[in-house]
């Protein structure tokens, strides 16, 4: 049986654009994926994750996309500018089925770094879950300290700038190759 035969197996496009959430469909499916991770699967938060930071946060997706046309978001994170220079990232999701598939969790760390950079970051920080830490690092991070937010460990991490060039995110489009079933 080919991917193609069996009706019952979620279609995965080859297909993905990064870029910032500038549509109304865009930012609702920012939200949404969000609280599926963050309020459904993990129960970090009790029915929605938004605080006072998304009313001047940048929010970057991922978008799947449907015969090159971005159709669905599939990941999502956003940054914030806390103070001159000094950026945060946080809320980075990327949808269950879309997971480990083709790096679109490191698309948006790089988009997100660089969109900071290109906004005059001289500090970029987010607050890291310790399953992911080991994944920032290979993306020249590194941990400062091991504290607790919302009841959960997390490492609070630095990025190196210098690894990370300005990009102000029009439009990153990414190709994904599929991987036939045995």
């Amino acid at each position: 049986m080919t991917f193609c035969d069996d009706p019952h197996r979620l279609f995965v496009p080859g297909e993905y654009c990064v870029r910032r959430a500038s549509e109304a469909w865009e930012r609702a499916g920012h939200f949404r994926l969000r609280r599926d991770v963050f309020c459904t699967e993990q129960g970090i938060f009790p029915g929605d994750d938004r605080d006072a930071a998304d009313a001047t946060a940048i929010p970057i997706v991922a978008l799947s996309c449907l015969l090159g046309a971005p159709d669905h978001v599939v990941g999502t994170v956003r940054i914030v500018e806390t103070s001159p220079g000094e950026w945060h990232g946080s809320r980075l999701a990327v949808q269950r089925g879309f997971r480990r598939l083709g790096g679109l969790g490191v698309a948006l760390i790089r988009s997100a770094v660089g969109v900071a950079n290109a906004n005059g970051a001289r500090r970029f920080r987010a607050h890291v879950q310790p399953q992911n830490v080991t994944l920032f690092e290979r993306l020249h991070w590194r941990s400062l300290d091991q504290i607790e937010i919302h009841g959960r460990p997390h490492h609070l991490m630095q990025v190196d700038l210098s690894q990370y060039p300005p990009c102000d995110l029009p439009e990153t489009r990414m190709v994904v190759q599929l991987q036939r079933a045995a």
